[in-house]
């Protein structure tokens, strides 16, 4: 496979990606990180130091709102619920030797 085919299906996996997490907005960022360590804003951030790395000015928000598709105050508030104890204490023990 030459590098532009791989480029554009690892770019194609990321939209998916994306946009499936878009989709299952009752699956919340707090269950993200306790099974896989990381969640929307992780990739949100991700995206934002990509283009950074790359000389494109883009904030936290900015980025936010690229891969949220509306600003993150919106969503927060449409999709995002308090997290319970048990997430809490899920986080705190996934989390514990992370740092």
């Amino acid at each position: 496979m030459d590098a532009q085919t791989q480029l554009e299906l690892e770019a194609a996996a990321f939209r998916r990606l994306r946009d499936h997490l878009a989709e299952r907005t009752d699956v919340q960022n707090i269950d993200m990180m306790n099974l896989s360590g990381f969640c929307r804003n992780c990739l949100s951030r991700w995206y934002q130091e990509a283009a950074n790395e790359r000389g494109i000015e883009m904030s936290k928000d900015e980025g936010r709102e690229a891969f949220y598709g509306m600003p993150f105050g919106e969503w927060r508030a449409k999709y995002q619920a308090d997290a319970t104890d048990a997430q809490k204490a899920a986080f705190e023990v996934s989390h514990k030797n992370a740092t």
